[in-house]
């Protein structure tokens, strides 16, 4: 028993000692959100084209996708990519466009074969866009951007140097369930772990521009082929060719709406499925930095359960949450800025990421855990088994 004491001790140092070295990442984060979002934006806005994969009904659909038509920037057009002719969300495409003076177009991609359908729905996209295009923009539909999203993310690829700019999601719950709540703190370590080094940033797919020469370049659209992750891949080949990537904190964009358990789940899920085999690198070190601090915090009630006058453990947990909920306020406070618009609904947020973070600790623990024995992940009522980075089986699919 007294082993096991100081075993627990020494545990819950380590997790005190990785949550200082996260609290200063997470103040180096918030220095440089205040001070991208300060600078002047460069006047580079070539012909742009916005590449819009979609699959089905979803909510807030109509909403996400009418902000893709009012941009403000001078000249660019937005291709919305389906599998199939009959799908629902064609109907509201077509009636945003109907009175959008943005060039638009609907193309029908057609089913996947060897690859995740978005994928496919980009690569496919790639061969249709205006030959005048410079710039190549992939955006998700459950995104909802500002009208100065488009100008704000293309601006920094005025330096010829970069391989992309890339901005990241931020969820927006609307009724607040606990679910939603600990869906928006589990996705905001991961937007957090974006800033200033350039060498260990990462695409998102749902707000990532490039230039089109470098992705031709680069044979980016045949790199493609086969994966189920735009990220990651376009992550990969960019590096590879020792291109650094951009975070833009102005583009960090809303995801607004609800999720219940099952959703959350399935989610979070997928995305460290995902991880597993793109990046297995960082599959490690996740699942056992979670399960650090779950020794570590939670281990914690269960010592003062044993030993209830054990000052120390009481100390420890103290220590692991002050930190913990320090570093969320300050990654809070510094997205508040770019986010600016939605000041009212971030703030009903604030309470579930100053005490739900330990439980998103937790979730990325199961995460992890379930990723080291599956593959298998669904993507808007498909599924797949991920057997390598450039090889993804689809198993089944629903209408």
């Amino acid at each position: 028993m007294i082993a096991g004491v100081y075993l627990y001790y020494f545990l819950a140092a380590l997790a005190c000692w990785t949550g200082i070295k996260s609290l200063l990442n997470g103040l180096r984060y918030a220095a440089y959100v205040r001070r991208e979002t300060s600078l002047p934006l460069p006047e580079f806005q070539p012909f742009a084209s916005v590449i819009a994969p979609c699959r089905g009904l979803e909510t807030g659909l109509r909403n996400n996708l009418r902000t893709l038509l009012t941009q403000n920037y001078p000249d660019y057009e937005v291709l919305f990519v389906f599998d199939r002719v009959d799908d629902p969300a064609i109907e509201i495409v077509e009636e945003l466009t109907a009175t959008s003076a943005v060039a638009t177009r609907t193309i029908i991609a057609g089913p996947a074969v060897d690859s995740g359908q978005k994928v496919h729905n980009l690569r496919v996209a790639v061969t249709e866009i205006e030959p005048k295009s410079e710039v190549l923009v992939f955006v998700d539909t459950d995104a909802r951007p500002a009208n100065d999203w488009l100008r704000k993310l293309v601006a920094p690829l005025a330096d010829e140097t970069l391989g992309a700019s890339t901005g990241y999601r931020w969820f927006i719950p609307e009724r607040g369930a606990i679910a939603s709540r600990l869906r928006s703190v589990w996705n905001a370590s991961v937007a957090s772990a974006l800033g200033s080094d350039t060498s260990r940033n990462f695409c998102w797919g749902g707000s990532t521009a490039i230039r089109r020469t470098t992705f031709e370049r680069l044979d980016i659209r045949d790199y493609l082929r086969g994966t189920v992750s735009d990220d990651f891949t376009i992550t990969r080949v960019l590096k590879d060719a020792k291109l650094p990537i951009h975070f833009t904190p102005n583009c960090l964009v809303p995801s607004i709406g609800d999720c219940d358990f099952k959703e959350l789940f399935e989610f979070t899920t997928r995305q460290i499925k995902i991880t597993r085999v793109y990046a297995s690198h960082l599959w490690l070190p996740l699942l056992l930095g979670s399960a650090l601090f779950t020794i570590a915090f939670f281990g914690a009630f269960l010592l003062i359960g044993v030993h209830p006058r054990s000052s120390l453990a009481y100390v420890f947990l103290a220590i692991i949450f002050a930190l913990g909920a320090t570093k969320s306020f300050i990654r809070w406070r510094a997205i508040s800025t770019p986010l600016a618009q939605y000041r009212s609904a971030l703030f009903k947020d604030l309470p579930a990421h100053l005490f739900l973070w330990p439980f998103a600790s937790l979730l990325y623990l199961y995460n992890a855990a379930v990723a080291g024995f599956s593959r298998r992940v669904n993507w808007r009522g498909i599924t797949y088994e991920l057997k390598s980075p450039s090889e993804a089986v689809i198993i089944s699919r629903e209408l």
